[in-house]
């Protein structure tokens, strides 16, 4: 009988001590449910009131984006590899340093609303419910990509996200237009207009801003300001940096964007300002590229390496979260670093899964140009060589 009882209590033993350290760890320590962080106040611009000085993080939501932003990191980080591989083709634009910007505005908003953005998507594709797998793919133009693979990295769609626009602030005037049918249909729905420094200098944004005004239109207007558009600094080319006062008329907001807290709340307030029927808002999140404009940029011509090096350090978004949710006991270091080992696979595994996929055949090149829309042929490159059309 000793002996039968002695060998059970070796079992659970050797179990306990096969399980990772950092699990049991995790198992043993008594973890905050949330915590109040003081953030920075916003900059106003014809408002009174602004979004509040404190943010309530529970553990919960703390640890989704941690998640997401790291994803967000691995997933520009494995793009510029696969570019660098000559895997990725074409134009690609990284957002790795801007990852508050999308996991914040996401946070604040209702997944029936509308987001719709410039050609530095990856990210707010990846929020708004796009899987790595189908963005990934996207990219490498397979057929599994979430636009069949023919849109790649400018390109890519889902349901509530209009994109991914190729052309400098194209997007505005058309998320104004979304934001008319929003209020068109009485939905309650809000339009999320995202755009960077470079744009807001575009006449298209003025037009869509006094529109917007005129019929109140319930869209938040959102400059991503990185400090560079392309490779000019944003006092090269602006007469006035303050882009969160260029809606003139419309109230505006200066965020910290690099702190997913500050664009959370500032979201909410923004969210409910436009559902309060008070028309357009405008908001600038001030934030940062590590990568250079485009992949054919590096980035290093007009800034210098320890510039970025330096924002690295001091402003870096996923640190600044890692270091409140554990300062505050809403998380250990080694749970953290084993979501930093999950997502490192996933991303892996995606990546593998893009470059096993097949191409889209020849034949179906010309799908998908309109919806609903009955079958009909289109020239190819000569007269003689039709393509049929299918929706």
């Amino acid at each position: 009988m000793k002996k039968m009882l002695a060998a059970a209590v070796s079992r659970v033993l050797s179990r306990v001590a096969q399980k990772p350290a950092g699990r049991v760890l995790g198992a043993s320590c008594n973890y905050s449910n949330d915590a109040t962080f003081e953030i920075k106040q916003c900059d106003l611009f014809l408002l009174e009131k602004g979004p509040p000085g404190t943010s309530v993080l529970t553990r919960e939501d703390g640890l989704k984006y941690y998640r997401m932003m790291q994803t967000i990191r691995r997933m520009e980080l494995k793009s510029d590899q696969l570019y660098k591989q000559k895997l990725i083709r074409g134009f690609c634009h990284l957002c790795d340093g801007q990852e508050a910007c999308c996991v914040g505005l996401e946070a604040a908003i209702n997944p029936t609303d509308h987001v719709i953005t410039s050609y530095r998507a990856h990210g707010l594709c990846y929020t708004r419910g796009l899987s790595v797998r189908s963005i990934l793919a996207e990219l490498t133009g397979r057929r599994a990509g979430c636009a069949r693979g023919k849109g790649g990295s400018m390109h890519m769609y889902c349901g509530y996200f209009y994109g991914g626009n190729g052309i400098v602030g194209a997007q505005v005037p058309l998320g104004a237009g979304i934001a008319l049918a929003c209020k068109y249909l009485g939905n309650n729905q809000i339009c999320l207009t995202v755009y960077g420094d470079g744009a807001a200098n575009q006449g298209q944004v003025a037009e869509a801003f006094n529109m917007a005004a005129l019929w109140r239109l319930p869209c938040v207007f959102i400059c991503e300001n990185n400090r560079y558009g392309m490779g000019t600094a944003t006092e090269r080319a602006a007469a006035s940096t303050d882009y969160y006062k260029r809606g003139h008329f419309i109230p505006g907001l200066r965020v910290d964007g690099m702190d997913v807290l500050c664009v959370r709340e500032a979201t909410k307030f923004a969210a409910d300002f436009c559902r309060g029927g008070k028309g357009p808002i405008v908001m600038e999140l001030q934030t940062y590229r590590y990568h250079g404009h485009s992949m054919s940029d590096p980035g290093l011509s007009y800034r210098t390496r320890e510039e970025v090096q330096s924002v690295r350090r001091k402003s870096d978004p996923i640190m600044l979260l890692r270091d409140r949710m554990v300062s505050s006991k809403l998380a250990g270091v080694e749970e953290l670093k084993e979501i930093d080992a999950d997502v490192k696979k996933e991303i892996d595994a995606a990546a593998q899964f893009a470059l096993t996929c097949p191409e889209p055949p020849l034949e179906e090149i010309a799908h998908h140009v309109y919806s609903g829309n009955p079958p009909f042929e289109v020239r190819g490159a000569n007269q003689w060589i039709k393509f049929k059309s299918v929706s």
